[in-house]
C-alpha cells in the first residue's frame, strides 16, 4: 500500500513562483560556472539511493542512483538513503507468558530498506521507528506464549515476529528479512525449581528402569533355578564353576560347598 501522498508529489504543471525560483537558480549557476559544477553535480554509491526535493516538494521519477546525478543550487534538497541491510539488538524485554511465568528475552533483527521514497517520505525516522516496533512486537508475541513454548519453539517465534514486522513496517519502505531470538533468562528461584524438577523425574526414570530390571533378573532366575531341577547333576556343575571362578581371583579363603546328599550317610550312623 502506497501512503505517500500524490499532493506530495511534483505537480505537471509549475506555479509561477516556483519557474521564477528555478529560472533564478539557472541564473546563479550560471554566474558562479565553473565552481557551480562542483554544487550542482552529486554522486551516490551502489548501494544509496537519493531522493530530492524541490522547494518541498518530492520530485517526479523516483529515487535516484547509483551513480551521477543533477540538482539545482538552493531549491534542490536531497536525502542518501542507505539500501544494505542493517542488525540492532533488542534490548532485553521483561515479559509475563501465557502461564503466567516472567522471563527476560532479547532478539536481533535484520532489515534493509525496500522503497527509499516511502523511508522518507512515510515516517520521520524508519530506523528507530522499526526498533520501537521490533520491542514491542517482542513482548506481544512472547505474551501470547508458555514458557516451554518459548524454550522449545524458538525458531517458529521468529519467524512470527518477522511476519508481524515486515506487515507492520511495509508502509514505511523497510523489508524485516530475518529475526533471531538470542536468549532467555528465568529468575533464579524459577531455574532452581527447574531444576529440582528435572532431577525428580530423572530420579523416578532411574528407579522404574531399576525396577524393570530387577524382574526381568527374577524371571532369568526362575528359568535358571526350573532348568536345574531338571537335572540334579547341574547343581553340582554349578557347584564347581562357582569354585574354578573364586579360585581365579587368588583368594585365601575358599568356601566349599558340600552337597547335603553325602553327609546324610555319615549322620545317620552318627545317631545309631
Amino acid at each position: 500500500m502506497d501512503r505517500i501522498p500524490r499532493s506530495s508529489t511534483e505537480p505537471e504543471g509549475n506555479g509561477f513562483v516556483e519557474i521564477v525560483a528555478t529560472v533564478a537558480a539557472f541564473i546563479f549557476m550560471l554566474i558562479t560556472f565553473p565552481i557551480s559544477v562542483f554544487m550542482i553535480f552529486k554522486v551516490v554509491q551502489e548501494y544509496e539511493r537519493a531522493v530530492i526535493f524541490r522547494l518541498g516538494r518530492l520530485r517526479s521519477g523516483g529515487a535516484r542512483g547509483p551513480g551521477i546525478f543533477f540538482v539545482l543550487p538552493c531549491i534542490d534538497v536531497y536525502t542518501k538513503v542507505d539500501l544494505r541491510t542493517v542488525s540492532f539488538d533488542v534490548p532485553p524485554q521483561e515479559v509475563l507468558t501465557k502461564d503466567s511465568c516472567t522471563v527476560t528475552v532479547d532478539a536481533v533483527v535484520y532489515f534493509s530498506i525496500d522503497n527509499p521514497l516511502k523511508s522518507v517520505v512515510a515516517v520521520e525516522n524508519f530506523n528507530h521507528s522499526t526498533r520501537l516496533l521490533a520491542a514491542t512486537t517482542l513482548r506481544n508475541v512472547l505474551g501470547t506464549r508458555n514458557l516451554s513454548e518459548i524454550l522449545s519453539e524458538r525458531e517458529t517465534i521468529s519467524h512470527t515476529m518477522q511476519a508481524a514486522l515486515d506487515i507492520a513496517t511495509e508502509p514505511w519502505g523497510v523489508k524485516v528479512e530475518r529475526v533471531e531470538i538470542k536468549d532467555v533468562r528465568l529468575p533464579v528461584q524459577m531455574q532452581r525449581a527447574m531444576a529440582a524438577e528435572a532431577e525428580a523425574t530423572r530420579e523416578a526414570r532411574a528407579k522404574v528402569i531399576a525396577a524393570e530390571g530387577e524382574m526381568k533378573a527374577a524371571r532369568s532366575l526362575k528359568e535358571a533355578s526350573d532348568v536345574i531341577a531338571e537335572s540334579p547333576a547341574a547343581l553340582q556343575l554349578r557347584y564347581l564353576q562357582t569354585l574354578n571362578t573364586i579360585s581365579a581371583e587368588k583368594n585365601s579363603t575358599i568356601i566349599f560347598p558340600l552337597p547335603m546328599d553325602l553327609i546324610t550317610p555319615f549322620m545317620s550312623l552318627i545317631k545309631k
